[in-house]
């Protein structure tokens, strides 16, 4: 309801500044939605920072605003009368004509009453979500699970907003590990540094293992590490082939996990950055930033002391002349904000990692910023979320400490939904061919893991836990899949829930008004999840709509009401399946019709 939310805005502001001209430019109605349904739709809090500076009581204040704002026809035509409550609150209600006329707009309307902001006269921001970014010659983990989710569920918003998104794999693909590890195979297994798919993954990191062993306790395969990583750096064809085919065996084990959950993504790895490091340092001197301590050059952080007093430094060139992590960093947002063709032009930049590297990140902003690399109407945000933990409380780990493959987390999602589902079946005595059951399995299993990430605010840890997630009840994918799958049923016994329009909407019972409201919200919600990247919030949203569905379906009779409430009902069905199906696409979740 943002278009009626809006409205109301200026309308009470228009009356408050009738009321008290002499007010100037410090009037704010503080028009949110009401907190409880008894309050109404809305809630005006304005009147009461106005005692003070009016002199007035904020009762006497609320009923001056309450007098001009209904001598407006326009407010009229929106709301019942205005209620005055507790001290200087005051309650809106909206019309139930203006209600039902809202939710018939909303049915013929494959967005659902959000606006697509080009249509709306707002320039759509481009924007790049970075977010996934594992490790080449490392297998994917429990730890990517929270990045790729979250990230693909960000930038699906994004998109069905209206911004161009251009979603960014900064995968791990260069340094040091690359020199001990070509080191190691060319002793170990010369093969798989000339022929494609001679190890798996599996083995590759086994042989990334090795050579980190071999590294921390050989100095003479330091040393010839060491040399390799120079050879690879300058561009030696033998050493770039290995490396090469290295990042490939990588890339096509993530992207059969990026295919299983339905992530799209472009990859683009730190080596891309490589030609642009020496800039950034030319750059941060030419500025006056950099400044050379104990040997490496660095910036001291304005605001950041450490345990001494003394400001932290952000090292952007090692003593030996290399490079590191926050100089590929600052790298990337010099790229990205830049002006295309040098850049990608981005006008809002998210990263979506693990909250420990929110030091990194502050530092690495903060010089961006200070460089001028950020232009001033542009934005850059980092996503931070919590560890994923086992139900000791500590990060998930297998039984025997390793870390939990990402693969197989997936795999056992989608194993225990189908022997949930072969044990349901034979409950219910229903007999389903195996490609039904495959299908359901995958898709409730899956969908299950990505919920119990979404749905738990990303700041904070959560214990992963199969029977949880798994659960037919609660704030679950399986609760909100199988809210769409009822409704499915409707269809399945008569009930019209096709896309036709309905001449006219009638509701007359508190459970259908309730359901109304609940769907009327969708805009809003998008709306707060696009401003503070939290999916979160639509995964309560769309939990809660799921809770006032089925009180209404329980309450009030569907199929068999008498016109014109059949229609107007079955149009309730309709719209809110519409509603929990795009709200769990953009959270990378499809439905389902039979579970």
């Amino acid at each position: 309801m943002l278009t009626v939310l809006h409205a109301l805005q200026g309308q009470l502001l228009a009356a408050m500044q009738r009321a008290f001209p002499e007010a100037g430019q410090t009037l704010d109605p503080q028009l949110a939605p009401a907190s409880k349904p008894e309050f109404g739709d809305f809630q005006a809090n304005g009147a009461l920072p106005l005692a003070k500076p009016l002199g007035q009581p904020p009762r006497a204040i609320a009923t001056a605003i309450v007098e001009q704002l209904t001598a407006d026809p326009a407010f009229a035509e929106l709301c019942l009368e205005p209620q005055i409550a507790g001290p200087g609150f005051i309650n809106l209600t909206l019309r139930p004509e203006r209600l039902a006329a809202e939710l018939q707009a909303r049915l013929g309307d494959p967005r659902l009453g959000v606006p697509s902001l080009g249509v709306a006269g707002v320039a759509p921001t481009p924007v790049i979500v970075d977010f996934s970014s594992p490790n080449i010659a490392k297998e994917m983990h429990v730890g990517h699970l929270r990045s790729t989710i979250i990230g693909d569920a960000l930038a699906r918003v994004l998109e069905f907003r209206g911004h161009p998104v251009l979603r960014l794999n900064h995968v791990g693909d260069w340094g040091t590990q690359f020199g001990m590890l070509i080191t190691h195979l060319k002793q170990v297994a010369p093969e798989a540094l000339t022929r494609a798919d001679a190890v798996d993954l599996g083995d590759l990191v086994a042989f990334y293992r090795q050579a980190k062993a071999r590294f921390d306790d050989d100095e003479a395969f330091q040393t010839t590490s060491r040399e390799e990583v120079v050879k690879l750096q300058g561009g030696d064809p033998v050493s770039l082939k290995a490396w090469g085919l290295l990042c490939d065996q990588s890339r096509r084990e993530f992207q059969k996990i990026y295919d299983q959950l339905d992530i799209r993504l472009a990859e683009r790895g730190e080596s891309f950055y490589n030609p642009y490091l020496q800039a950034v340092v030319d750059d941060l001197k030419a500025a006056g930033l950099l400044v050379v301590d104990a040997g490496a050059g660095c910036v001291f952080l304005e605001g950041v002391s450490g345990k001494d007093g003394q400001p932290l430094p952000l090292i952007v060139q090692k003593s030996d002349g290399g490079f590191n992590y926050a100089t590929t960093d600052l790298a990337a947002i010099r790229y990205r904000f830049a002006p295309a063709p040098a850049g990608d032009g981005a006008g809002r930049v998210i990263y979506v990692t693990d909250a420990g590297q929110a030091n990194h990140f502050a530092g690495v902003f903060q010089v961006a910023q200070r460089a001028g690399w950020i232009p001033s109407h542009c934005s850059v945000e980092h996503v931070p979320f919590g560890l994923v933990q086992g139900d000791d409380g500590k990060k998930l780990k297998t039984r025997s400490g390793d870390t939990v493959r990402l693969k197989d987390l997936l795999d056992e999602a989608v194993e225990r939904t189908e022997a949930d589902l072969r044990q349901r079946l034979a409950d219910e005595q229903r007999s389903e061919d195996e490609a039904f059951i495959q299908q359901v399995a995958t898709s409730v299993g899956l969908a299950a893991v990505k919920y119990a990430d979404l749905s738990t605010n990303r700041i904070t840890n959560y214990q992963f836990s199969f029977d949880r997630m798994l659960a037919l009840t609660g704030n679950t994918a399986p609760y909100l899949l199988y809210a769409v799958v009822r409704i499915a049923g409707i269809a399945r016994k008569g009930g019209d829930l096709g896309a036709g329009a309905v001449a006219s909407l009638t509701f007359s019972e508190a459970p259908e008004w309730a359901l109304v409201r609940e769907l009327l919200k969708f805009d809003g919600v998008i709306a707060e999840v696009e401003q503070e990247l939290l999916p979160n919030r639509l995964c309560t949203y769309l939990f809660e709509l799921s809770q006032v569905f089925n009180r209404f379906y329980d309450q009030v009779p569907v199929l068999k009401a008498e016109e014109p409430f059949r229609s107007s009902r079955l149009a309730l069905c309709r719209l809110t399946s519409d509603t929990l199906s795009l709200g769990l696409g953009l959270l990378g979740i499809p439905t389902l019709e039979r579970m």
